[in-house]
């Protein structure tokens, strides 16, 4: 009797052991299942708004983390890319910025070298030979130094016209000498010109002359006679360094004092009494015989019209 009754309530509990198991997991499946449904209604609320634009607040709010769960990332995929993508547009816009101010860089490099060098700065003004701006009075060693400057630069003359046949003939009309010294005969032949008022053909043998033969006995009177061509042809300005260079290079020489005496005459010619005076003075001091003798006519007629101390 007790053996049956034993019997009987392990195969009720059995019996309702095997019941209640199913019914415990369905109804765990249910749930989860309502839960991921619930989920995503949640997400379809979120990310389709309702009518009007509303949004719909989630019906799932995040569980509360506990004190010892990690924390979620405060980014996501998506914002880090954009993160990146932001530095690499900032990155191109300084490199197109500085290939921009390259290339305006180069551009103006590249309109100078076209340009072309730039324009050379003035040439300065040739200063005649130190023969034409000595003093005087400094070149006797005396102790009152009158500086005399150089000649006003002549103006510039038109180029001249050929030489017509009968000048051309006239010319060689002139006839050279040929004499043991051809030195001399350089010479001679430009006096012949100069004397026949073929005065630059003259200026151009006597050149000739004192180029070949610097050293000739008559390197003064070349010098001399070169400064009377350049006087006889309208040119003062340029006389007047011949005659200066003249007397200065051999103040012995056997035509130094026409020279300064000459080189008075060029300044009165070109209205600066003062330093025809000062040509004057030395002249008389320093070839004092010359003065009263050979060239006093020549050095009285320049002293008048002149009011020298």
């Amino acid at each position: 009797m007790r053996s049956g009754r034993l019997l009987a309530t392990v195969a009720a509990a059995s019996i309702l052991a095997g019941g209640t198991v199913p019914a415990l997991a369905q109804e765990s499946t249910d749930t989860r299942l309502k839960k991921v449904e619930a989920e995503v209604r949640a997400l379809q609320r979120k990310v389709f708004p309702g009518p009007g634009g509303k949004f719909f607040e989630p019906e799932i709010t995040p569980t509360p983390t506990s004190p010892g769960t990690p924390a979620q990332p405060a980014t996501t995929p998506v914002t880090d890319l954009l993160t990146r993508m932001d530095a690499v547009e900032a990155q191109m816009a300084r490199l197109t910025s500085q290939v921009e101010q390259n290339t305006n860089r180069i551009d103006q490099l590249e309109a100078k070298l076209a340009a072309g060098p730039a324009p050379a700065a003035a040439t300065p003004v040739v200063t005649p030979p130190a023969a034409a701006q000595s003093n005087l009075d400094a070149m006797t060693g005396g102790a009152s130094a009158k500086p005399i400057a150089p000649p006003p630069a002549p103006t510039p003359k038109p180029k001249p016209a050929a030489p017509s046949s009968a000048r051309v003939e006239a010319v060689k009309a002139v006839v050279k000498p040929q004499t043991a010294d051809p030195g001399d005969d350089e010479y001679s032949y430009g006096y012949r010109l100069w004397e026949a008022k073929f005065y630059p053909e003259a200026q151009q043998q006597l050149k000739l002359f004192l180029e070949k033969y610097p050293r000739h006995p008559r390197g003064s009177w070349g010098r001399n006679l070169l400064g009377r061509a350049y006087l006889e042809d309208g040119n003062p300005s340029e006389a007047a360094k011949w005659f200066l260079q003249n007397y200065q290079t051999d103040k012995r020489g056997e035509r130094a004092p026409d020279s300064l005496l000459y080189l008075a005459v060029t300044m009165k010619q070109m209205k600066d009494a003062k330093r025809a005076c000062i040509a004057l003075a030395e002249f008389g001091q320093t070839y004092a015989a010359e003065a009263a003798g050979r060239l006093k006519g020549l050095y009285d007629s320049t002293r008048n019209g002149l009011s020298c101390s």
